[in-house]
């Protein structure tokens, strides 16, 4: 009887390491998962930056064109005004 219960402990034992094995892939893969995920978010968040920048320069140059254009903002403001 003894027998047969060490048997059935060692099986159980046996069981619980390889569910415990299985939840260790398992956890393995959803750090790769992550991991590449928070890459592929750095890259699209670089790229981003960017594009920022870029509207930020577009932006600076507008405004010096509209500088350049009309030294007065609030003459400008008053002609477009004045023009509806």
């Amino acid at each position: 009887m003894l027998l047969y219960f060490l048997i059935c402990l060692s099986l159980s034992l046996a069981g619980i390491a390889g569910l415990q094995l299985m939840y260790t892939f398992y956890l393995d893969r959803l750090d790769k998962e992550r991991k590449k995920r928070l890459h592929e978010l750095e890259h699209e968040c670089k790229h981003l930056r960017h594009l920022l920048e870029e509207a930020e320069t577009t932006i600076a140059e507008q405004d010096q064109i509209i500088a350049a254009v009309y030294p007065d903002d609030e003459e400008a403001w008053a002609d477009v005004i004045g023009d509806r």
